[in-house]
């Protein structure tokens, strides 16, 4: 703020609340989810929860939740008394969970608003990062306040824990107030997301809409892949060395099931767009029938179109929609299984292809580096599609899926070429961080530095950070490759996130949608910095498997089958390799799932 008391866009710290939040946001969801699970386990659950004996008494904090008189109700609640040092001591961390969870929802809260009364432009094809944090953090938000509503005895541990303090020091916990009250918001969750979500509506549809450069064709049958030749090496042998290039390079492995989840959630939030937009009743058909459930976080998961029926039934004039999505529905169990088949089947040969070459001529990692990501985030998309469906039976319509079509006895081939990709990257990390030094020394700086003097307008904060760039690559050397020198771009790449920020508010002088040529060289320059620097950050976001932790039964399923069938045994090695990713679910934030982790892994039948 200034001294005015207006706000300066420049000042809001845009980048770095999103990159925090996000990160925030992935430990809080597992810290919710491991408290549903314990809930929902009579073993693992605080045993005084199912005692018999504060049967009546849980039956009465939760009835009365939460206003509980304990001065007029001590007979009723006598059985807590006993036990109040116990019931605090297992309570505490469930109880400050939730207390983090409304901290969390705060400082959402908070930064969605600043962004508003910035007026942030959002395009998924310039502000890559700064449009993927904003719809990321989205999403994480909704998908932890709907697991939040889906814990069962929620009422009877924050009142339970309530209770207990009272009675320990004579008055209520500080945060009960406001924490009650979130439940009671929290009972229908995507109607009061909705509420919350409408003054934020002009931003989200901003967001969404320049999906529309990039999810259609990033969704297309296995038949068009075939035409097209994609992520073939040799449809064209006459440029096999030149690098692979798109103008939108991050938005080439960007996840689809990402993509998805940021439509279907963003316009049931702000659900008047599709009344206004074509192009968003096309991303939302399109989305709607590729699914009939999407994940909200590891095995838990959202049946789309019974809750979409059921938010759009209870809005007046929304029988168009309301018909509409049975109609998506109908399809999806019908068509989604036979078209996602076909893309494995697609997969499993490209990814052959490729790894065949690759490990003859690993010298073309280098330029065909962008090929093996995308290859790795198609495939992992349709195996985390394959699983979610699979475990979770399609809804009983007037149409059935076809059960074979959410079996693939030839998913083990898919997976170990998905391997192989992996090892290969790992191999020959220092052929491509050769060539990618090379590359961003003796091109990109230059290209950069040229495009800088030839901006009619730099403001000099903008044009210090882009100096630091071109400084940074020309610094550059194969030398220090050869000499093992350990590379960190996290801070150039941090200083593009927030230069993002900058351009993309209202009054900025320097405005990065009329200047596209900068944004597709610095997110392709950010592509070629993590091919130096952070290949197995680039593997684990375009490959990563570990949501089969949650999967045990169809893990051992499609292992036995493997052992099973002989044309499949030869890649029974997929599976054991598949159990490195799992370390790869757990968070800082909830540090004792590394242990049940590492035991989960030995526990494996190999």
């Amino acid at each position: 703020m200034s001294r005015t008391g207006q706000l300066i866009p420049s000042q809001q710290k845009l980048a770095e609340k999103l990159t925090v939040l996000n990160d925030r946001a992935m430990g809080m969801l597992t810290r919710i989810y491991n408290i549903k699970k314990a809930c929902g386990d009579v073993k693992s659950k605080p045993a005084f929860l199912s005692d018999k004996n504060l049967e009546g008494a849980i039956k009465f904090i939760v009835r009365k939740f939460p206003h509980v008189d304990s001065k007029n109700n001590y007979s009723q609640l006598q059985q807590v008394n006993n036990i109040k040092g116990e019931i605090m001591k297992q309570l505490s961390l469930y109880y400050f969970t939730f207390v983090d969870v409304m901290d969390f929802k705060d400082h959402v809260s908070e930064l969605l608003t600043t962004m508003d009364a910035c007026n942030v432009h959002f395009d998924i094809t310039t502000n890559y990062d700064l449009t993927k944090g904003y719809l990321d953090l989205i999403i994480s938000y909704v998908s932890l306040m709907l697991l939040l509503a889906r814990i069962d005895d929620r009422k009877a541990v924050l009142g339970l824990y309530n209770y207990a303090h009272d009675l320990t020091h004579g008055k209520v916990d500080q945060n009960f107030a406001r924490l009650g009250q979130m439940i009671l918001d929290y009972e229908q969750p995507l109607k009061k997301l909705q509420e919350e979500f409408t003054p934020h509506s002009k931003l989200v549809a901003c967001a969404l809409l320049s999906l529309h450069q990039v999810y259609p064709r990033r969704n297309l049958p296995a038949e068009q892949w075939r035409q097209a030749q994609m992520l073939s090496l040799v449809s064209a042998p006459g440029q096999m060395l030149n690098p692979a290039q798109s103008e939108t390079m991050p938005c080439e492995y960007l996840s689809v099931e990402t993509m998805e989840k940021w439509i279907i959630f963003g316009f049931l939030l702000c659900h008047g767009q599709l009344t206004q937009s074509d192009s968003a009743v096309q991303l939302w058909r399109l989305a709607l029938s590729g699914n009939y459930v999407i994940t909200l976080f590891r095995d838990e998961v959202l049946y789309i179109h019974k809750t979409v029926e059921g938010v759009f039934e209870g809005i007046k004039g929304y029988s168009k929609r309301v018909t509409e999505t049975k109609e998506c529905a109908n399809y999806a169990v019908v068509n989604a299984g036979p078209f996602h088949r076909e893309r494995r089947a697609f997969l499993r040969t490209a990814l052959k292809e490729l790894v065949m070459i690759l490990a003859d001529q690993p010298g073309l990692l280098g330029p065909k580096a962008l090929f093996v990501f995308m290859g790795l985030s198609f495939a992992r998309d349709e195996v985390l599609w394959l699983l979610r469906h699979s475990e979770n039976p399609a809804p009983k319509l007037n149409k059935r899926p076809n059960p074979v079509d959410y079996e693939d006895r030839q998913l083990p081939e898919l997976l170990y070429y998905m391997e192989e990709l992996r090892g290969l990257l790992r191999k020959y990390n220092q052929v491509m961080q050769r060539y990618y030094v090379q590359y961003l020394n003796g091109f990109d700086s230059i290209v950069l530095n040229n495009l800088v003097q030839n901006l009619s307008v730099c403001p000099e904060d903008e044009s210090i950070i882009m100096s630091s760039f071109v400084n940074t690559m020309n610094g550059l050397s194969v030398k220090q490759v050869e000499e093992g020198e350990i590379f960190d771009f996290r801070g150039m790449r941090l200083d593009w996130f927030r230069l993002q920020a900058y351009t993309s508010v209202s009054r900025a002088q320097l405005v990065l949608r009329e200047n596209p040529d900068l944004a597709r060289l610095m997110n392709t320059i950010t592509f070629h910095t993590y091919m130096v620097d952070s290949l197995d950050e680039m593997a684990k976001e375009t490959s990563d498997l570990s949501n089969f932790c949650f999967y045990g039964r169809l893990f051992e399923q499609y292992f036995q089958w493997c052992l099973e069938t002989p044309s499949q045994m030869r890649y029974s090695i997929s599976f054991p390799l598949i159990c490195s990713h799992f370390m790869n679910c757990t968070h800082e934030i909830c540090p004792e799932e590394v242990v049940v982790g590492s035991l989960l892994i030995f526990s494996l039948p190999f």
